[in-house]
């Protein structure tokens, strides 16, 4: 699992992003689950997610937009561009008290693409 905190701020709103490989819907749940072990991510807002499953050489892309309507299908549009299949990212959000309008996506897109960055 790799966890990357982001400079991203905006109007007290704070957003890190991970991923790491997973293998079918089971892999994504515990790595969610681990995720999640973690006190701050477990305390998080919002923890949105997209993965490309390729279980039987049929690739299936999942997301969960955990309450940020649209993050989901940001990060998932995302990992189709770069080819990544069977490597789930999640952006996580701490809401710092202020609405962001579309920003937020916006936010959501710069953390996804600062973790593919990452990548070999």
């Amino acid at each position: 699992m790799r966890i990357l905190d982001t400079d991203i701020n905006d109007k007290g709103s704070k957003y890190a992003v991970s991923g790491g490989p997973v293998r079918g819907r089971a892999g994504v749940q515990g790595f969610l689950a681990a995720l999640k072990r973690e006190k701050r991510f477990a305390k998080a807002t919002h923890n949105s997610w997209a993965v490309i499953l390729t279980d039987d050489g049929i690739a299936q892309p999942l997301k969960g937009d955990d309450g940020e309507a649209g993050a989901g299908n940001i990060i998932l549009r995302l990992l189709q561009s770069a080819g990544l299949e069977d490597h789930v990212v999640v952006v996580t959000r701490w809401y710092g008290g202020k609405p962001l309008g579309g920003d937020r996506f916006r936010h959501v897109q710069e953390a996804t693409r600062l973790y593919l960055a990452t990548l070999p």
